[in-house]
């Protein structure tokens, strides 16, 4: 199998140029606020393609790091990862353009290895006919610029979402791409070789892309999306074998969440009731129920957030269509206070999960 991998140095964006909104300015179309949070700043960091979508972020040897799928359509054979790269997060930056002749890359993620590298994940939608319809990868660099070659991990035709490193080991959780609809848990201790954990971790209503949050007593937390039913908030103990799962309330496309320092949990998703748009919600690990905090300036075709809690903000990439091209934005985000914001249990307010 045939890949190439092209490193694209250092062109220059300066994204103040493109759009920038901020809390002071006076938009008729700003998001509403639920009392949840304020948003300080959103600004397009990139529309270079003809399609620029289904990001990731990450801040890792002092510097932004975003990385979305570049392509003509939100489906086409074409798809590439696109890295670019910031000091302050306002002048972008091409980092490297991972490429591959026989399938449209899609879904990046970025993550620190446990060895400090640059570890991606995606996964390859392969141009027919072939034995198979898709496969996952992951690459690693040592800088965010040179990438290695694609490595095949987890099993063809299972779509390995956002992996998570905890305690050394890399978790993840991939959903059937086949006529068998059902995720299964990974672990992998290189992030190159991934076993399987647990075959079979829910198999009804299409269930599909999953984000996985490990807490201080080392339980973890899954939000799960499914199709066309609503999403499911997981929950197991090590080994992680046995989940107990709780409907969160809304349908949810793209999940993404992260665990505060202060103990409570947000999330990033596409909602779809009303009108579709990407939004922060707060997580309540006892209930499971999502309460939507923040609309973030969105539309169309939208979704895959990137979170990243940096010097007391979330920093949030998505993609989004609401001002016509799809486009990347960064949005910085102030969380309301811990006292003030409604319906926001933290991890104390869990029962805990069963094993």
């Amino acid at each position: 199998m045939t890949r190439s991998l092209l490193i694209i140095g250092a062109v220059a964006c300066v994204a103040g140029l493109l759009s920038v909104r901020t809390a002071d300015a006076e938009d008729k179309d700003s998001p509403k606020q639920s009392g949840g949070g304020t948003i300080v700043e959103v600004r397009k960091i990139w529309d270079k393609a003809p399609h620029n979508a289904f990001t990731d972020l990450m801040w890792h040897q002092d510097r932004w790091w975003c990385v979305f799928r570049e392509g003509r359509q939100h489906v086409s054979p074409d798809g590439a990862l696109r890295v670019i790269t910031s000091a302050d997060g306002v002048t972008w930056e091409s980092a490297a353009l991972l490429k591959s002749e026989v399938e449209d890359l899609r879904d990046a993620k970025l993550t620190a290895a446990s060895d400090g590298r640059f570890m991606l994940s995606g996964a390859g939608a392969l141009h027919q006919p072939k034995p198979h319809t898709h496969q996952s990868y992951v690459w690693f660099s040592k800088d965010g610029r040179a990438w290695g070659d694609a490595i095949p991990v987890a099993d063809p035709d299972y779509w390995l979402c956002r992996v998570t490193w905890h305690k050394g080991v890399c978790y993840g959780i991939g959903y059937a791409c086949g006529k068998t609809k059902s995720i299964r848990l990974y672990s992998s201790e290189d992030g190159q070789r991934f076993e399987t954990l647990a075959e079979k971790l829910y198999d009804q209503d299409y269930p599909n892309e999953t984000s996985i949050v490990f807490l201080p007593d080392d339980s973890a937390l899954c939000l799960l999306r499914r199709d066309p039913a609503k999403g499911l908030l997981g929950a197991a103990r090590p080994p992680y074998k046995k989940w107990e799962w709780k409907d969160v309330g809304r349908r949810i496309g793209g999940p993404h969440m992260v665990l505060l320092p202060d103990g409570r949990l947000i999330a990033a998703v596409r909602l779809y009731d009303s009108r579709t748009r990407t939004s922060l919600c707060w997580v309540n690990p006892a209930t499971g129920r999502l309460d939507e905090c923040v609309v973030l300036p969105s539309g169309g075709d939208t979704s895959y957030a990137g979170i990243v809690w940096h010097d007391g903000l979330l920093w949030v990439s998505y993609y989004s269509s609401h001002e016509g091209k799809t486009a990347v934005y960064l949005a910085k985000v102030k969380p309301a206070p811990k006292t003030d914001a409604a319906q926001q249990s933290t991890l104390e307010d869990a029962p805990a999960p069963g094993r």
